[in-house]
């Protein structure tokens, strides 16, 4: 069956076009009420969270009527986190849980994810039988259900974030500035980190529903990187929008991203967690991330992009760490989606046991340069079988000589096809890149 609105990280779009009008998100209330409902065993309950943009407010208000419409009880947790939401689902023992937010992206985007009442995303079956009854007319259920506001909601995640680390864990003498995007975690992160005892310089906690994400947080960190220089901070730490990506600046202001975060996680169990059994990366891995897992003797597989297919390969392989680049790491083992503020902690947790600045820590693992053409297409386009385009990637990689890679790779949301190529060599990174991308574009378009 094909999908009509899901894609592989809930249903996303620009406010008032297409899906997200508020009939819309009313009829997927009602639709998604109807499905879950079949599938309770007990009562009938779904959260709703959202982030700060300021159509959360509309799409909140028409989510909760179609809920109600079709009898189900509505726990409205205002701001939250994404992970947040997958936790508390858990917590108060609800069917699913709804998060509205566009995660990284501009405030006049958004978007609706569902968690299941496990935590985790809603088996494809589920996805599936909520667009076929987006078709059948909305009815009224006999008896509605009712909405209520969850007030201790954020003081029970911050309670949850504290407590993943082990007893005794402090942030006594560290200083940390911390950026919150202007998004959902603005009044969580403060919190988890001072009363660890770090002392905290907050950046982007004044959320007025245009300002989420924008220069500012994990996918625009350069003032972050600023501030931690100018204020002699220990490190800084920036969260997206949605609270489930996170970037780290070190004291001297170089920023870490997800394959550095990764490392570090990966490394400190290895040397004192008991071990790490393995770790799935994605497509878009640097390859330095890869070969200093290999030497510490760790397994390494790659999904491809989006963290359905990370957590899927975990599953797969029984592994409780993963992540991509971008910021989104997950640790099964403490919960069951990514969580900036959970993977934070962790690394504060390896940098606590081992006693190293986040700058020294970092050194066990060296980025090898990658560079990246996005070749524009006339539309879908298959790279398979196309023997003029694999015979240029054999004598890239030949070249490359076993200590690089070159990945093509079709976007799945614009009309380009990603060009990349990694290896020690910078300029002659740059060249096997504009190579490959002329040829690829002289063979498709």
């Amino acid at each position: 069956m094909t999908r009509k609105y899901f894609g592989t990280d809930g249903i996303r779009g620009k406010v008032g076009d297409g899906a997200f009008t508020p009939d819309f998100v009313l009829k997927l209330g009602w639709a998604a009420g109807k499905v879950l409902a079949d599938r309770f065993e007990g009562g009938r309950r779904i959260l709703i969270g959202k982030d700060t943009r300021i159509s959360g407010y509309m799409f909140e208000s028409a989510l909760q009527a179609g809920l109600i419409n079709a009898g189900v009880d509505v726990g409205l947790l205002g701001p939250m986190p994404t992970p947040a939401i997958a936790y508390l689902t858990r917590t108060f023992q609800a069917q699913a849980g709804i998060v509205i937010s566009a995660s990284h992206n501009p405030y006049y985007d958004n978007g609706i994810k569902f968690f299941s009442a496990t935590g985790s995303k809603l088996p494809d079956d589920i996805e599936l039988a909520i667009e076929a009854q987006m078709d059948e007319p909305m009815e009224t259920a006999e008896l509605l259900g009712k909405a209520k506001r969850i007030e201790d909601a954020a003081g029970r995640y911050i309670e949850f974030c504290k407590g993943t680390m082990p007893w005794g864990f402090s942030l006594l003498g560290m200083k940390l500035v911390i950026d919150c995007a202007h998004g959902a975690t603005y009044h969580i992160a403060p919190s988890v980190f001072t009363e660890l005892g770090a002392t905290v310089d907050v950046m982007g906690a004044e959320p007025d529903g245009i300002n989420i994400n924008q220069d500012c947080g994990s996918t625009k960190p350069e003032k972050l990187q600023a501030r931690v220089l100018e204020t002699g901070a220990d490190m800084g730490i920036a969260f997206d929008g949605d609270g489930d990506r996170l970037a780290f600046v070190d004291h001297k202001g170089e920023l870490i991203d997800g394959d550095e975060i990764l490392y570090l996680i990966a490394s400190h169990r290895h040397r004192y967690g008991g071990g790490c059994s393995g770790v799935v990366g994605t497509l878009m891995s640097n390859f330095g991330f890869e070969m200093a897992l290999q030497k510490l003797d760790i397994p390494f597989v790659r999904a491809k992009v989006g963290d359905r297919y990370v957590l899927e390969q975990m599953h797969k392989h029984g592994w409780t760490l993963g992540g991509e680049n971008s910021g989104h790491i997950v640790c099964s083992d403490v919960t069951t989606t990514g969580d900036g503020i959970v993977a934070a902690l962790q690394v504060l947790l390896a940098l606590s046991v081992d006693g190293s600045s986040l700058h020294d820590l970092k050194q066990g693992m060296r980025k090898l340069p990658q560079n990246m053409i996005n070749v524009r297409v006339a539309g879908k386009v298959s790279l398979e079988g196309n023997t003029g385009i694999d015979k240029a990637v054999e004598a890239a990689e030949s070249e490359l000589a076993g200590k690089g890679r070159v990945l093509l790779r079709p976007s799945g949301t614009e009309p380009v096809v990603r060009v990349m190529v990694e290896g020690e060599d910078p300029s002659l990174v740059s060249r096997l890149t504009e190579e490959l991308a002329e040829k690829v574009e002289q063979s498709l378009t």
